[in-house]
């Protein structure tokens, strides 16, 4: 049997190595262990390892005797390493029971501090300390967060009391009130908790720790925690493991203290301490907003002109030692970190770190100087960035010219750019961002419970919280622009109205946050397109270094082409031509084509189609010339071309000369139940070989024309779509090659051109080897493909893929990343069969998976030569190549 509980600190050596594997205790107690053996002032305690949590939850939520008797040995060593003892009324052990799952997931899982006070223990601290504000005022926090997380009572409740209280005194702030008050208000918090559970607060030290030890193990399963395990891709089945830890106390007066810091700015990434404390508090205190936190440095504090003291001025001190200690941790980890501590009594103690969420800009720059500092190697700073979270540098950005109508100012506490209608709640902003609208969440202060709506939000805005609320951290982590603190900000949720100043605003009306600058502004400001220069071109620069396989865009406009080749494209990877077909210039004569009666009908119409496609390839070409670009031959169902409308039957018609009720009848001929598996693809090239003729012979023509005047020759790729026989690609490649061989002829001169198709059918990939006797290339069209194999509609997915990933059916939605197990089988067969017959034959993916870099893993893996991604996700796919191939060269 594994051992269930590991102690830390208290002068323990920590050798054993599941005591510092985050997977078994979690990053929180594996980082615990960790500090406490470097000889960091650590509080001492215990975790619960994640294996119980999946053994609890998987054993009716119950617990062994076997881990009652590791939980006693436990609290044994705290009690040994502090002197006291739980339960004791002389002289109490209190301990704070807090989750930690094996990566870092800020406020979605539940914590209790104070553990251990009941009606004889608070007098034994009052007693113990000679501090009765301080013994009461942790007695009401406990029972309020306690009856809270455990008994699952009404919070607001508390809140009200607590406001009550404040008022009847002409209070404005906590600190202001005495021991009398915090006693009476614990009698009003117990009032409370009898009236609502039926039964007085518990007060049993040990029924107190099962409950919370319980409680964070239940976290592990609450909406907020699912949400976010979807969100970030968490495995259900991780658990997370439990922390009782030996309390230590920042509310014991002006000597103490609680805060959090970061070792660098996690918004900017400079190489400055970042963060916020306050005397005489709490832990929660900072990152909820129940109070306004101060300034870490005192250049923060200068920069914001704000007046209370520093931390580095106010207790010069602990803070002289809390700069040593970041220091020290950063080197020992070679990362950023964020850490939790306390001043108790002006003694520092260090309660958390990890390695810090930060913005995009800030991995990029903490990365490359971190390279450049001797802290780590390119290919660590090459792994260490998430490249999705690219995708907030690959966007607009305000104009700094743009006019602006400035509400308010609050905190930069996640920055980006975001415009977007006011909703007060997250179930809205889930609602409207479901129906296409750019949503800002509005909020007196976020919680844990937002999850969902802050997802979905383009931005967030908080009346409350400074730089390390909830909002803030998980904002920083989404890469969601960030306001928060805006003080001058109030809500009306009854006629869901915000008020700044004399300014009303409805909910639905448009605001802009600046989250760089904290500026909130009225209406939709400009943007503009961002520069990838600096860190981001440093760090492309490695990527590319350590890359193998080649990266291509999917596009099918000069504007495509030019923004994927400034994101650093090595050509096209899969240019739609039916796109082309929709502009409003040349549907009448694609729609003549589809209706005509026979070949010469089509033709006609096709004649007029021939230059508007060479032209279309000719502007492409010269974007990217020199580069291969594949161009795949019409696809879709003929029906998406028709006209639907009287009106446009009726404007076909004139421009035709053929009456509406043939035109009409004509359409209906060519209706399909199943379109999406009827007349498309080559399918149309084998019946209609005139339509392949036509795009075939523009292909070629316009490679000429770009090679004549640039000299910088194309490098056409015609790809032939929905193949599930060799006979199929064996005729149509015959037509393709015709076309090339009469352009050739007429131009006088020849260029290099393959002739490749998309798989994209489950057949295709089963006979891969005989299509690979006709192909020069395979171009795996993942869409299709996915959709093929496991007979889903992608349209129509949505409907029910959710609750499919929720209860681990798909781990991920098939069609945002590759289904490994089914539709990644028929990749690796298609790949190992096609190449069997054609070694030299060129594998490349262009489905949306193109961009998805778990999808870009396996393309590793299996082999393939390039990926191809929309325009914007092109930097996003040379990252991923490039920690793909790094993590093979290390198997």
């Amino acid at each position: 049997m594994n051992q269930s509980v590991y102690n830390f600190g208290g002068g323990l050596r920590q050798d054993a190595p599941r005591s510092r594997d985050k997977t078994i205790v979690g990053g929180k107690g594996a980082n615990l262990a960790e500090m406490a053996g470097i000889g960091l002032p650590v509080p001492p305690g215990f975790s619960i390892t994640t294996e119980v949590c999946t053994a609890y939850n998987g054993a009716g939520k119950t617990f062994d005797d076997a881990l009652r008797a590791a939980v006693a040995d436990g609290l044994k060593h705290i009690e040994a390493a502090t002197g006291r003892s739980f339960g004791d009324p002389a002289n109490p052990l209190l301990v704070s029971v807090r989750s930690g799952a094996r990566v870092s997931m800020p406020g979605m899982m539940d914590t209790v501090l104070n553990l251990g006070l009941n009606d004889a223990t608070v007098e034994g601290l009052v007693s113990g300390s000679g501090d009765a504000r301080f013994a009461w005022d942790s007695y009401r926090r406990f029972i309020q967060m306690y009856s809270d997380v455990v008994l699952g009572l009404d919070h607001h409740r508390f809140e009200d009391a607590l406001e009550i209280i404040k008022e009847d005194n002409g209070f404005f702030a906590d600190i202001e009130m005495n021991a009398e008050h915090w006693q009476a208000l614990v009698k009003d918090y117990k009032a409370i908790v009898e009236d609502q559970l039926g039964k007085p607060f518990p007060q049993d030290v040990h029924e107190q720790l099962w409950g919370a030890i319980a409680a964070v193990f239940d976290s592990w399963e609450s909406d907020r925690a699912k949400v976010y395990r979807r969100l970030n891709d968490i495995p259900a089945d991780w658990g997370t493991a439990v922390n009782v830890q030996a309390m230590v106390f920042g509310n014991m007066g002006d000597t103490s203290a609680t805060g959090v810091a970061f070792t660098r700015d996690p918004a900017t990434g400079e190489r400055a301490y970042y963060g916020e404390w306050l005397v005489n508090a709490q832990g929660e205190d900072v990152v909820a907003g129940i109070r306004t936190p101060q300034y870490l440095t005192t250049a923060a504090r200068t920069r914001a002109g704000a007046k209370p003291l520093s931390m580095e001025e106010a207790m010069p001190g602990a803070y002289g030692e809390l700069a040593t200690v970041f220091d020290l941790l950063e080197r020992h980890y070679r990362d950023m970190q964020d850490i939790e501590f306390t001043v108790e009594q002006g003694k520092l103690w260090m309660l958390q770190t990890r390695s810090g969420k930060r913005t995009a800009k800030a991995a990029l720059k903490m990365a490359v100087d971190m390279v450049h500092e001797g802290l780590i190697d390119e290919a660590t700073a090459i792994a260490r960035i998430d490249p999705m979270a690219l995708d907030q540098l690959l966007h607009p950005t305000l104009d700094p010219n743009a006019p602006r109508d400035v509400l308010t100012r609050g905190l930069p506490a996640s920055p980006g750019a975001a415009a977007g209608a006011i909703v007060f709640d997250a179930d809205t902003a889930e609602h409207r961002a479901s129906l296409g609208e750019s949503v800002i969440l509005v909020r007196v202060e976020t919680s844990p419970e937002d999850i969902h709506g802050m997802h979905a939000a383009k931005g967030i805005l908080t009346a409350r919280g400074g730089m390390t609320s909830h909002a803030a951290v998980v904002a920083r982590g989404m890469g969601r622009p960030c306001v928060s603190g805006a003080s001058a900000l109030s809500i009306d949720m009854t006629t869901r109205t915000a008020r700044i100043g004399d300014r009303a605003l409805k909910e639905g009306e448009l605001i802009t946050l600046d989250g760089a600058s904290g500026e909130v502004m009225a209406g939709e400001v400009a943007m503009v397109e961002p520069e990838l220069v600096g860190d981001f071109g440093t760090l492309m620069v490695w990527a590319d270094k350590h890359r193998r396989m080649k990266v291509r865009a999917n596009a099918e406009t000069p504007l495509d082409c030019q923004v994927a080749r400034q994101f650093g494209a090595e050509g096209v990877g899969l240019c739609r031509t039916e796109h082309m077909f929709f502009d409003a210039g040349r549907i009448s004569a694609v729609r003549q084509m589809i209706l005509a009666d026979d070949e010469t009908g089509r033709r006609t119409a096709l004649a007029k189609l021939l230059p508007e496609q060479r032209a279309d390839f000719q502007s492409i070409f010269e974007v990217m010339a020199g580069l291969p670009v594949t161009i795949r031959l019409l696809d879709p169902p003929l029906h998406e071309f028709l006209p639907h409308s009287d009106a446009e039957f009726a404007d076909l018609a004139e421009a035709t000369g053929v009456g509406v009720d043939h035109l009409k009848r004509r359409a209906g001929e060519l209706h399909e139940f199943n379109p999406m598996l009827g007349h498309r693809g080559c399918r149309l090239g084998i019946t209609f070989p005139e339509i392949y003729e036509m795009q075939a012979r523009a292909i070629f023509e316009a490679a000429c024309d770009v090679a004549e005047k640039s000299g910088d020759a194309p490098i056409p790729e015609v790809m032939i779509p929905l193949v599930a026989t060799k006979r199929e690609l064996e005729i149509l490649k015959a037509l393709v090659d015709r076309q090339a061989a009469l352009v050739f002829a007429e131009q006088g001169r020849t260029l290099e051109y393959l002739v490749g198709t998309m798989i994209e059918l489950p057949r295709a990939a089963l006979m891969a080897g005989e299509i690979a006797e006709e192909a020069m290339f395979f171009s795996f069209g993942t869409n299709d493909l996915t959709q093929t194999t496991l007979g889903v509609s992608r349209d129509d997915a949505a409907r029910f893929l959710g609750p499919y990933v929720e209860q681990g059916i798909y781990p991920r939605d098939p069609f945002v990343s590759l289904d490994i197990d089914g539709v990644g089988q028929l990749v690796t067969m298609a790949a190992e069969r096609g190449r069997a017959t054609r070694p030299a034959l060129k594998l490349g993916i262009c489905g949306e998976h193109g961009g998805d870099p778990a999808s870009i893993a396996f393309c590793e893996a299996t082999g393939l030569d390039y990926v191809s991604a929309s325009p914007y996700r092109v930097p996003i796919a040379r990252l991923a190549a490039a920690q793909a191939a790094l993590a093979a060269s290390q198997l």
